[in-house]
């Protein structure tokens, strides 16, 4: 199978017919083999009726519903999983990616060597309390991570079929994914100008909680990046550079006692520095030991209650 389109979608009713026509317009145009999964994250309204009736109709059409909403990243998570293509194109359900924008996206990591190509929506039809939230996170993203992207939260991307096979999505680390796969080894990262299209049904999931997790997700992902595996390394080399800078004023501090006889070293600042100081090393020395524990102990971070299925070999969500 050529391609495989991962679309996460919650309480989209609207679009989802125009969307798949759309997708397998474009398919049938260029004899693309592939298969489209849906995962409705937990609508409230008719979404899953609508993608049953397709899959009726369509065998390429499959889909995963979710028993509540648990996010974007867990969609992708379990889309991922079930994803047979050898490239895996993922596009938001909300008409806002364009479906024509597929073939060339495909081409770049099936004959150009691409393992990801991410989309970049240089023209937006956002309102301006989403573009300036979105400039400053892709300033700030491209600092921290060192992966040179426009637009990093572009749901439009293109993998190569070892990427999402290989890194592990969780909490709302979609946004960060191409980081991801470049810290796991995937380095060739394409960039690609795409239609960004207006809303035409619904309303928007952004809202400034989404901004702020975005930025606490960021500092997550670079201490993961660096530290994921080996947190004593972090933990236990400022535990110990703080105890012993503790220990070291209280060793001034006795030699002092001793040297000048009134010297009454607990009524010194110091005295009360230094016992801060070798506590506070105590303590990120035995939080290095706990995160050695945790880090060797399975991972239930990506559980996630499926209430039923499509046309998915149930045994790859496991």
């Amino acid at each position: 199978m050529q391609i495989s389109v991962v679309i996460a979608t919650f309480n989209e009713e609207e679009s989802l017919p125009e969307l798949k026509d759309w997708i397998v317009k474009v398919m049938n145009a260029n004899n693309f083999t592939y298969e489209v999964i849906f995962i409705d994250d937990g609508s409230k309204d008719k979404s899953w009726s609508i993608i049953s009736e397709f899959s009726k109709t369509n065998p390429n059409i499959k889909g995963i519903k979710f028993r509540r909403n648990y996010g974007k990243s867990a969609a992708l998570n379990r889309g991922f999983a079930a994803a047979e293509g050898d490239v895996v194109i993922t596009m938001d359900a909300d008409l806002q990616d364009s479906p024509d924008e597929i073939p060339e996206l495909y081409r770049m990591v099936a004959e150009q060597g691409y393992d990801l190509v991410s989309g970049w929506k240089k023209k937006r039809y956002d309102p301006i309390s989403k573009t300036i939230p979105t400039k400053l996170y892709n300033a700030a993203t491209r600092k921290m991570t060192g992966t040179q992207l426009h637009d990093m939260n572009c749901g439009l991307k293109s993998y190569r079929k070892d990427v999402i096979k290989s890194v592990e999505v969780y909490g709302e680390m979609h946004r960060y994914i191409p980081a991801i796969a470049k810290w796991a080894g995937f380095t060739k990262i394409g960039e690609k100008v795409v239609e960004h299209r207006k809303r035409s049904y619904g309303y928007s999931k952004f809202g400034i909680e989404r901004f702020i997790n975005g930025f606490l997700d960021l500092l997550s992902i670079t201490f993961i990046s660096k530290f994921g595996k080996k947190p004593m390394h972090l933990f236990g080399s400022l535990g110990t550079l703080l105890f012993m800078i503790g220990f070291g004023i209280a060793a001034w501090l006795v030699f002092a006692k001793f040297y000048f006889l009134q010297y009454n070293m607990t009524d010194r600042p110091l005295f009360y520095l230094s016992l801060l100081s070798m506590m506070m090393g105590t303590t990120l020395f035995v939080s290095g030991f706990l995160g050695e524990l945790m880090v060797r102990n399975s991972s239930t971070r990506n559980e996630y209650h499926i209430q039923e299925t499509l046309g998915i070999d149930e045994s790859k969500l496991d």
